[in-house]
């Protein structure tokens, strides 16, 4: 099965490792330095809009932050 995460954008449910909510999580130091550092080495697949929420995913052995439009709340809906 697929979640869709905006923007014609799906991302296969059985790689997600975790769905935050970027308002509630980037209050963390530790948060923000994952981020950087995934930005860093290009981990990080962007979004057209403004972000309201990241999925990390784990796939083929390599870990991605996704970033999404949609509120992490939606995207939890739409994976029951």
């Amino acid at each position: 099965m697929y979640l869709t995460i905006g923007k014609d954008i799906a991302v296969r449910d059985k790689s997600i490792v975790g769905i935050f909510d970027l308002d509630n999580t980037t209050t963390s130091k530790r948060t923000r330095e994952f981020l950087a550092r995934a930005e860093e080495a290009g981990e990080v697949i962007p979004c057209d809009d403004l972000p309201k929420s990241f999925l990390l995913t784990w796939e083929y052995g390599f870990s991605r932050v996704r970033l999404s439009e949609l509120s992490a709340a939606t995207l939890e809906k739409r994976l029951k």
